[in-house]
Formats: C-alpha cells, sequence, structure tokens
C-alpha cells in the first residue's frame, strides 16, 4: 500500500469503528427498556385511548405527498426567476421554458398513469 493511502485507511477503519464501539458502549449503560403495560399505550392527555391508534395510510397518500414536494420546489426555482428576469434576458426565459416544459411532461405523465385523478 502506498504511504499516502495510510492516512485514508486510517481514517476508514476510525469511521467504522467509531459508531460500533458507541454502540456497544450504549447498549451496556442505557437503562433498561422493556416496555410493559401502560408504556405500551399511547398518551392522549390523560385520556383513556379510543381504538387502534395504529391507522394505516393508503399508498396514495405517499404519492400526493412527493408530488407535492415536485411542484412546492418549482415554485422555489420560478420565484428567484421572477426576480432575476430583467437580468436574464433571452437566456433566462429559455431555460425557465425548459424546466417547465419537463415539469408538464411529468404532470401529462402522471396523470396518463391515474396517479391524480382521485384527487
Amino acid at each position: 500500500m502506498p504511504a499516502e493511502y495510510i492516512p485514508i485507511f486510517i481514517f476508514a477503519v476510525l469511521a467504522a469503528a467509531f459508531p460500533a464501539v458507541t454502540l456497544v458502549i450504549f447498549k451496556y449503560i442505557r437503562p433498561d427498556s422493556r416496555a410493559a403495560g401502560a408504556k405500551l399505550k399511547p398518551y392522549e392527555c390523560g385520556i383513556p385511548p379510543e381504538g387502534d391508534t395504529h391507522g394505516r395510510y393508503s399508498v396514495r397518500f405517499y404519492i400526493v405527498a412527493i408530488l407535492f414536494v415536485i411542484f412546492d420546489v418549482e415554485t422555489v426555482f420560478l420565484f428567484p426567476w421572477a426576480v432575476e428576469y430583467g437580468f436574464l434576458g433571452l437566456y433566462g426565459l429559455i431555460t425557465m421554458f425548459v424546466f417547465l416544459g419537463i415539469l408538464l411532461v411529468g404532470y401529462v405523465w402522471l396523470y396518463k398513469k391515474g396517479a391524480i385523478e382521485w384527487v
């Protein structure tokens, strides 16, 4: 092994050893975490809970959340472009149309797949 790789090797060993040693140490010094009885019940402001709190959500809610994030990022890019539009000129206009075109293609594809029809 060349001498210039020795610091990288030492760093890699320390990067792997530190989390392992930390997990082993804290396994033995933490308090007993076996929960039983009331600790397993959800807390509802002192009122006894009604029904099961572990309800299931449809996968479509996660798809809607991802779509929201994607189109929210679009607005994050649109605001600075709108502020600097006069400075960017025609090049900025063309690049923003390309960006919006890509998003429009994605939106049409999602509509064709039926990902947003139920909304």
